[in-house]
């Protein structure tokens, strides 16, 4: 008589990070190889050339099989038939969907069609990444904006939900969606030195602060702004009326801190910075006025910095401006008095993070 034996067979599938990271960054086999080698793997692991080109060619072929399951990491972590461990799997996704700072800023801006995903050649000569890795950055950048655009509630958690994505990098894909939601102009050419990194700081104050979802909660879509607050902004235009008085509570306050020819060229121009911040409220109701936000501050900081202000300066300035006008009777009431701490403390984030870019 014969006993019944189970009998399980497993092959856990292994992950080179160094080699996945060459597979993600672009390179084909033949230049892995040889970056591989000339690091000196072949000399510390007693390897011949062959036989580290063996084994990179055997790694990529499992990585261009795990590619499909990686365009969709829910069905990476039910599927059954590659074995990976789960801090492996964690890896695999959070590596493919990281993405080069200086390719998404080529991307913002446009839209995310074929015709865009061809001329990817001229963002890899101009960011020097690999055209491979240009391609999966932008088809990842395309899926996860198809995915949670049109989905209620909070940004983050939603591509953390279906992508999951660590919350730092998340929140980075979080902005991007943001900016191409509300068509963002950020390929101006006053805006064409501003940084991606500098960009998302931005679209995180928007969202933290001017969105349905930050006011509402679950039920409003944090890639819709809140209307009723940016009609609200209209109501700011008294402060144009009482100017005199806004200028001269500044000027007292800014007095002892700024330098006499500083403090010169603000009282002289004050009526030229206060109507430009105060212009932008009144218009950001307006959908083409709110797309070209990022414009309208850089102008605003052209004009600072061809005046010889600092960064220091203008986070004095801003400081003073938002507090003064709190001290007015004509902000006396509490929700125009707290639609403009929403507005400047949004404007000042922006302006104080363009500055130092």
């Amino acid at each position: 008589m014969y006993a019944e034996v189970d009998v399980f067979i497993t092959n856990y599938t292994l992950v080179d990070p160094e080699i996945y990271q060459l597979w993600i960054d672009g390179h084909c086999a033949r230049e892995a190889v040889s970056i591989l080698n000339h690091r000196g793997l072949g000399q510390s692991a007693g390897a011949t050339v062959e036989l580290i080109a063996s084994d990179v060619l055997d790694h990529y072929r499992t990585y261009s099989l795990l590619e499909k399951l990686l365009s969709n990491p829910i069905k990476l972590q039910e599927q059954l038939a590659f074995q990976i461990e789960p801090l492996t799997r964690q890896l695999l996704i959070e590596k493919y969907y990281e993405f080069d700072d200086t390719v998404i800023r080529e991307l913002l801006g446009k839209k995310l069609s074929s015709k865009h995903r061809k001329d990817l050649d001229e963002v890899s000569e101009k960011t020097t990444v690999p055209l491979k890795s240009c391609r999966r950055q932008f088809d990842n950048v395309k899926r996860i904006f198809k995915m949670v655009e049109e989905l209620p509630g909070k940004i983050v958690p939603n591509i953390q939900r279906y992508y999951l994505l660590s919350e730092e990098l998340a929140r980075k894909y979080s902005c991007i969606v943001f900016l191409a939601c509300l068509r963002f102009e950020t390929n101006k050419r006053r805006l064409q030195h501003l940084h991606f990194a500098t960009l998302k700081k931005c679209a995180d104050a928007i969202m933290t602060s001017w969105t349905y979802a930050a006011a509402s909660g679950q039920e409003y879509y944090e890639t819709e702004m809140d209307r009723e607050f940016l009609l609200d902004l209209r109501e700011l235009r008294i402060l144009v009326d009482k100017e005199k008085e806004h200028k001269h509570l500044v000027c007292v306050s800014l007095k002892p801190c700024l330098l006499s020819k500083l403090y010169a060229e603000l009282d002289g121009n004050f009526r030229v910075y206060s109507r430009a911040l105060l212009t932008l409220a009144c218009s950001l109701h307006r959908a083409r006025e709110l797309r070209c936000l990022f414009v309208e501050l850089a102008q605003v900081l052209e004009v600072w910095k061809t005046a010889g202000w600092t960064g220091p300066d203008v986070e004095l300035f801003l400081d003073a401006y938002t507090r003064c006008a709190l001290e007015m009777d004509v902000l006396r009431e509490a929700d125009l008095k707290l639609t403009w701490e929403r507005y400047m403390k949004v404007v000042t984030q922006c302006l104080n993070i363009m500055f130092f870019n």
